[in-house]
């Protein structure tokens, strides 16, 4: 049995050596899975179905579970009377409906109510509620993916962090050398890992059309899982900022003294004659400092947006407010 077999593919993937890393790992497999005489059954596990192009390409007669496979959907974790058993033997029975509203909402094939195991054995320990599992993992795959997605992913992930759902075609085989290319990749990984949910089951479609076109309504699995994604937004915008934002903080403060010490010394140690001297715009000659402050705060409402939205409030709630400059040159002597 090979357990995560993915684990070392996302890796490679997220920096930037997945070519050499498939080429090791389809000689392994083949190695190991087809080419060993004394091997006569295997199994392996991992959260992401890879393409048989990249890894599997030697081997034959795989069969392939899931997160909408019909077999075994009650083996990939607890149910919900297992989890009441559990519960009851730890002298926890009245926390049941907390239990499910922080760690329920798995499902494989049509089968709903599954829980993951390590949440609940880590709750039975502990004793807390929490983001057990979501801490396991390092994440990069996801953050990479939404970080670096086009606006539609964003605005999608807003929509799923506020509580509502989504709507999107799934592609269970996940090709990672074009996942940067196809938007709809990071909903079948999130699918795949488990953060998300299918909340409606696709009609079953005739032999003639397309599996890919399938439509899938998906939500956040649980209370844990939007947890954790609204501890990755705000761990994106908690990293040390450049000290420009020194100008910015002092603004929303209204201290002006402190504005007029950022603006002397970074006038005096980067600005040049050739940058404000009169031949540059002669005509306007304040327009470079227009320019200057501009840049300081132009991305100031995209962190502060973010920032909010990381910590549970829509887009409608957000207001925003304005500030006029006004710059002027002044000769002396």
């Amino acid at each position: 049995m090979l357990d995560e077999y993915d684990a070392p593919l996302q890796e490679a993937y997220s920096h930037g050596y997945w070519a050499k890393m498939t080429a090791f790992i389809r000689s392994l497999f083949n190695c190991t899975f087809k080419a060993n005489p004394h091997m006569e059954r295997g199994i392996m596990t991992g959260i992401t179905r890879v393409s048989k192009e990249s890894v599997f390409s030697d081997l034959n007669n795989l069969q392939v579970i899931t997160t909408t496979s019909d077999k075994y959907t009650a083996a990939f974790g607890f149910t919900e009377q297992e989890v009441e058993d559990a519960l009851a033997l730890f002298g926890l029975t009245g926390t049941m409906e907390k239990v499910k509203f922080w760690y329920d909402g798995f499902q494989f094939g049509r089968q709903s109510d599954i829980y993951n195991p390590w949440s609940i054995t880590k709750y039975l320990d502990s004793k807390k509620l929490g983001a057990h599992w979501a801490n396991t993992s390092s994440n990069r795959l996801v953050s990479k993916l939404i970080q670096e997605g086009p606006p539609e992913v964003k605005i999608s992930m807003e929509t799923l962090m506020s509580g509502q759902s989504i709507e999107t075609p799934i592609d269970e085989e996940i090709v990672f050398d074009r996942l940067d290319g196809d938007k709809t990749a990071i909903w079948s990984l999130l699918l795949a890992s488990g953060y998300l949910k299918v909340e409606r089951v696709p009609r079953d479609m005739s032999d003639d059309e397309d599996p890919r076109d399938e439509i899938y309504r998906l939500s956040l699995t649980n209370r844990e899982v939007n947890r954790m994604f609204r501890s990755m937004v705000q761990d994106w915008f908690h990293k040390p900022k450049a000290r420009y934002n020194d100008f910015v903080k002092s603004l929303l403060a209204n201290d002006v003294n402190h504005m007029n010490q950022f603006m002397n010394r970074i006038t005096a140690e980067t600005f040049s004659f050739f940058d404000t001297g009169n031949e540059p715009s002669r005509q306007e000659p304040e327009r470079f400092f227009h320019g200057f402050v501009l840049g300081l705060i132009a991305d100031s409402r995209l962190d502060y947006d973010a920032g909010l939205i990381g910590q549970g409030f829509t887009r409608d709630q957000i207001r925003h407010y304005g500030f006029a400059f006004e710059g002027k040159k002044v000769l002396i002597g």
